[in-house]
């Protein structure tokens, strides 16, 4: 897939670098490059045509905060809250995230490559047309979440929890998958025949079924 430069994105010409620290103030055409923000209190803050690039952002409280037509590289988000935050065209290149809290938030049209996932929380989260594309996601969390025409192209899933989720054609045919799941998890999932291979002892287990070879 292509995946766009801050060059390429149409409002880079119009971009203002920041000094400003993370307040709670909105953002409109605003470049943070090479900053470190630890512990800001900036909920419901709004990001309009916005970049980050080496960005680290510790502690923060960004809950209900609003991100549309972001580009991050290289972007730290560290212990920081998202929850129930609004993601409507954001790109986000090598970047990592862990222990962020995302829950009952909305993202739309987001695209995650290159990123490493640990211990994200998307509980109760509703994900539309989110790509995570070769992403590592580590003990994350879409439990309650629904997630439709996502898809998860060349990433690694490692005790990903897919418990009570929702899903329509989502897409995970060519990832590598360690799941935790219930009865309907995959239901709404695309898998290929050696997925689905090295998924069914898990399916057969949150079935009920026992596999047992003894005494053939």
């Amino acid at each position: 897939m292509k995946l766009p430069d801050l060059a390429d994105m149409p409002y880079a010409a119009a971009l203002t670098r920041s000094d400003s620290e993370l307040d709670g103030s909105d953002f409109d055409t605003v470049l943070f490059e090479q900053a470190e923000f630890s512990g800001p209190n900036a909920a419901n803050t709004r990001f309009l045509e916005c970049a980050f690039r080496r960005v680290s952002i510790t502690d923060a409280k960004l809950q209900r905060s609003s991100l549309r037509d972001v580009w991050a590289r290289d972007l730290r988000l560290t212990a920081t809250s998202l929850a129930e935050s609004h993601w409507h065209d954001v790109t986000m290149l090598g970047s990592a995230l862990a222990g962020v809290q995302v829950f009952g938030a909305d993202l739309r049209n987001v695209v995650f490559s290159g990123c490493k996932l640990d211990s994200v929380n998307f509980r109760a989260s509703r994900l539309t047309a989110v790509v995570f594309h070769n992403c590592v996601l580590r003990d994350v969390d879409f439990g309650g979440a629904s997630l439709i025409r996502c898809s998860f192209p060349g990433s690694q899933l490692v005790r990903v929890d897919l418990s009570k989720v929702t899903m329509d054609r989502t897409d995970f045919r060519t990832a590598e998958l360690g799941l935790i799941i219930d009865v309907g998890s995959l239901r709404g999932a695309i898998i290929s025949s050696g997925q689905l291979a090295v998924v069914a002892p898990v399916l057969a287990q949150a079935l009920g079924i026992e596999i047992n070879d003894e005494g053939l």
